[in-house]
């Protein structure tokens, strides 16, 4: 089933500028990553700019890394959401940023950045995005990915394993303590934010066509 907020997203359509700001949130394992790989799929690379919430991690240099394995990545006070913000408002204005790395490895900020440029069309994903207000009326579009509870738990089971270098103990008991009341308490309220909300499956074209067509006519714009 597919939930849109049409008249929503027509007036948000109109309102565009110079640059349409995508937010694509939900939880951890929703698939929000394969998400953006379908709606940017066939479109020119070069308009569109994509930033993970994940890179604006703060960084915690003062503690040790037994002190960084023990914070709440699913909170939103994780989240450097300040430096997130002036970001997005210094592409608004053109400018080019310099992007942070994380390490999931060594829960900390790398001290390498990446040159991010500012493109007509700028897609932020992140579990927490729409949890901050000024951050979410940035976004002229704002998308939830849902996915099956369970569903989440193997696919980030999965991920943390194989590429964060996890063990199984680890994941679950992180899931148990953090993930799962963080998902309840901060990330599912937030779809209630959504203009449009997507279920992770095979069914999804539908509404993956509608952002491809919101963006193509962004991308046409002559404005």
């Amino acid at each position: 089933m597919y939930f849109y907020s049409f008249e929503v997203l027509i007036i948000k359509w109109v309102k565009i500028y110079n640059m349409l700001i995508i937010g694509i949130a939900g939880g951890t394992g929703s698939g929000k990553t394969t998400v953006v790989n379908q709606i940017v799929n066939k479109l020119k690379t070069k308009d569109i700019t994509v930033i993970s919430q994940d890179s604006y991690y703060k960084r915690n240099d003062h503690m040790t890394y037994e002190e960084r394995c023990k914070i709440n990545f699913d909170h939103p006070r994780a989240i450097d959401f300040d430096l997130l913000i002036e970001h997005i408002k210094d592409l608004k204005k053109g400018e080019v940023i310099d992007q942070p790395i994380y390490s999931f490895v060594s829960h900390n900020r790398s001290d390498d950045t990446i040159k991010t440029h500012p493109r007509k069309v700028v897609i932020i994903e992140g579990i927490l995005i729409f949890t901050n207000k000024e951050l979410r009326d940035l976004l002229d579009i704002k998308i939830f990915v849902h996915a099956d509870s369970d569903e989440r738990l193997i696919r980030r089971m999965r991920r943390d394993i194989q590429e964060r270098g996890r063990d199984i103990n680890e994941v679950l008991d992180r899931y148990q303590k953090t993930l799962k009341p963080m998902h309840e308490q901060f990330i599912e309220p937030t779809k209630n934010f959504a203009d449009i909300i997507i279920p992770n499956d095979t069914y999804n074209k539908v509404a993956i066509d509608v952002v491809r067509s919101v963006i193509n006519e962004s991308l046409n714009d002559d404005v």
